[in-house]
C-alpha cells in the first residue's frame, strides 16, 4: 500500500473515532465549560501512541513502515495530533535533548495558542467587514 493511501485511510478512521468520542462524551458529561471531549481524546491518543511506540521500540510489535504510517500518522494523527507532540517531546527528553524538549513545549503551546488567537481575530475582522 502506498504511504499516502495508508495515511489517508488511517486519518479518515482516526477522525471518525474522534467524532465518536466527542459525541459519546457530550452525551454523558454535559459540563459545558470545560472541553472534556478534547481532554479525553488527547489523553487516550497519548496513552495509545506511548504504548505502541514502546512495543515497537522493545521489538515486541514489529510493524512495517506502511503499518506505522497507517497507525501513527493516519489513525492517531486523525484522532489527535497532541499524541504526536507528546511522543516527540518525550523522545527528545529520553535522548538527552531536554532543552529541545522544553523548547518544543514552549514553542508549540505559545505559538499554537497565538496562531489560534490571530486566526480568530482575523476571522472576526473579516466577517465584520463582509457584513
Amino acid at each position: 500500500m502506498s504511504p499516502w493511501l495508508a495515511v489517508a485511510l488511517g486519518g479518515a478512521l482516526g477522525s471518525v473515532m474522534r467524532h465518536g468520542v466527542n459525541r459519546l462524551v457530550h452525551q454523558h458529561w454535559e459540563l459545558a465549560r470545560f472541553p472534556w471531549a478534547t481532554l479525553v481524546v488527547n489523553l487516550v491518543g497519548c496513552l495509545v501512541i506511548g504504548v505502541l511506540a514502546g512495543l515497537v521500540a522493545a521489538g515486541r510489535l514489529p510493524l512495517r513502515a506502511s503499518w506505522r504510517e497507517f497507525i501513527f500518522v493516519g489513525i492517531l494523527g486523525g484522532f489527535t495530533t497532541f499524541s504526536t507532540f507528546g511522543l516527540d517531546t518525550i523522545t527528545l527528553m529520553r535522548t538527552g535533548e531536554t532543552g529541545q524538549a522544553i523548547a518544543n513545549v514552549a514553542v508549540q503551546v505559545t505559538f499554537g495558542l497565538g496562531a489560534v488567537y490571530l486566526g480568530l481575530r482575523f476571522g472576526e475582522l473579516f466577517m465584520s467587514r463582509a457584513s
